[in-house]
């Protein structure tokens, strides 16, 4: 089997996670007081508890709240927020109030967060964050790398997939296992082990990280990365800081399955991203199949999914439908008849692949729950994040953002995603053994399937 790998599997969670994690990075100098020490006036206070209370009674998708009672919940906090001394308390107020609801998609965004990053300036943003190009998932009970950038520090230090992270900057992986064992979650324990860890490698250019590291033979190494400027492409969302996409296409030719294999991946569902993955398309339109790698991809803009859901659908086909309060608005995919250099074209009708895993949310769940639910691809991997909500953001009036949702989304075959996930048609667990033999088990058996499909198609067996 010939080809590469994707630059990297995506160190990023749900937006909110990494809005949070590119807020709170150190810069390597004294941090001045935190905004959240801040005095706040009582009346400004109840202002924006209640304005946060009210946006989502008006607004959230169910009437029962998840069955949280709301009115009741806004009498018991509404006199912690009265009294709140501090921007901090407040916010710990608010935050406590849409935790209750136990549903993705919603959280406060500090206001020095939600600006933390302004997209009009015309200077380096990447110059401001340290990027560590290491991907790494739960395997078992220990945190196992599956993905290092080529050309980086990480790969400069040694670090192999297979190889197992011990600590980050003296925390113990095991004591953040026991730490996630103990607390109730609606995510999995993977995802929640994944994002702990992310968050410890946060920083700016030219800080270091030390990693403890068992390498391929389980010697314990310590070794200290120097974190890069960020060099993907920044993006902005909302009143999100900014973030960082990437995108990467490579074909893979097996000589075991006789089959050439087209495989997309990329980290975010933002619109900047689109022209690659047009001509990424474009580029397999021949290959005996397509693999859409969404590993690591926590979501973005979900009007992109019927886009890239176009390019294998001849037909305007319903993925499925968001269910607000007062409308349904279904999700119909938009056949791509042009393609980057205007010619007519026909939507690619092979074999269709999707690569999912717990790190795997929001609008890539749309897209990989939505082409299963109507059968046109096969999902492999680990089952998805399950934070399937479609949001928008409010300001408040103490100058903070409520990201909140407003409607589910049902798959076109009725199955609602939100807290559950995308199953699999074909779970695939990893190992360390295959990683350290530089395998990559979902794709592998993303490969085959293409293969049968191929073989069948033509009345040929494949063993």
């Amino acid at each position: 089997m010939t080809g590469k790998r994707p630059k990297t599997l995506a160190p990023v969670a749900f937006l909110i996670l990494t809005a949070a994690l590119l807020a709170g990075c150190s810069k390597g100098t004294p941090e001045p007081p935190s905004p959240g020490a801040a005095p706040i006036d009582s009346q400004l206070a109840v202002a924006t508890f209640d304005t946060a209370w009210a946006i989502i009674y008006r607004t959230h998708f169910d009437t029962t709240f998840n069955g949280v009672d709301w009115v009741a919940l806004k009498d018991s906090l509404r006199p912690e927020a009265q009294t709140a001394q501090t921007v901090g308390d407040l916010r710990r107020v608010i935050s406590q109030m849409v935790a209750t609801l136990g549903q993705s998609h919603f959280a406060l965004i500090p206001e020095e967060a939600s600006e933390a990053f302004n997209p009009y300036e015309e200077e380096d943003v990447g110059s401001e964050i340290g990027y560590i190009g290491i991907q790494f998932r739960q395997v078992g009970d220990q945190m196992v790398v599956v993905g290092v950038d080529e050309d980086g520090n990480v790969e400069a230090a040694g670090i192999r997939p297979g190889w197992v992270i011990v600590a980050v900057n003296g925390d113990s992986v095991a004591d953040l296992l026991e730490g996630v064992r103990e607390s109730d979650s609606r995510y999995s324990e993977d995802y929640r082990m994944w994002a702990r860890v992310r968050g410890r490698l946060g920083g700016a250019p030219g800080d270091t990280v030390t990693l403890e590291v068992l390498d391929a033979s389980d010697e314990e190494l310590v070794l200290e990365v120097v974190l890069e400027p960020d060099a993907r492409q920044p993006v902005k969302f909302g009143n999100l800081p900014t973030f960082f996409s990437d995108a990467d296409a490579y074909q893979v030719s097996s000589d075991e399955y006789d089959v050439d294999v087209g495989v997309i991946w990329f980290n975010f569902w933002m619109s900047p991203l689109m022209k690659e993955i047009d001509g990424a398309i474009d580029e397999f339109r021949d290959a005996d199949g397509i693999i859409i790698d969404l590993r690591g991809n926590a979501g973005g803009m979900g009007g992109m999914v019927l886009g890239l859901a176009g390019h294998f659908l001849d037909e305007k086909v319903i993925l499925g439908t968001y269910k607000t309060r007062t409308l349904n608005l279904e999700m119909k995919a938009n056949p791509r008849r042009v393609d980057t250099n205007s010619q007519r074209v026909t939507p690619y009708d092979g074999p269709v692949a999707i690569l999912i895993d717990e790190t795997s949310g929001s609008a890539s769940e749309l897209f990989s729950g939505g082409m299963q639910s109507i059968e046109r691809a096969r999902v492999f991997g680990k089952t998805s994040v399950g934070a399937v909500l479609p949001a928008t953001m409010d300001r408040l009036p103490n100058g903070d953002v409520l990201y909140h949702a407003f409607a589910e989304f049902v798959t076109a075959d009725g199955v609602t995603l939100e807290g559950q996930g995308v199953i699999p048609d074909q779970p695939v667990e990893l190992t360390r053994e295959e990683l350290l033999a530089g395998g990559d088990p979902a794709l592998d058996a993303a490969i085959r399937w293409i293969a049968e499909e191929r073989a069948a198609a033509s009345g040929t067996s494949q063993n």
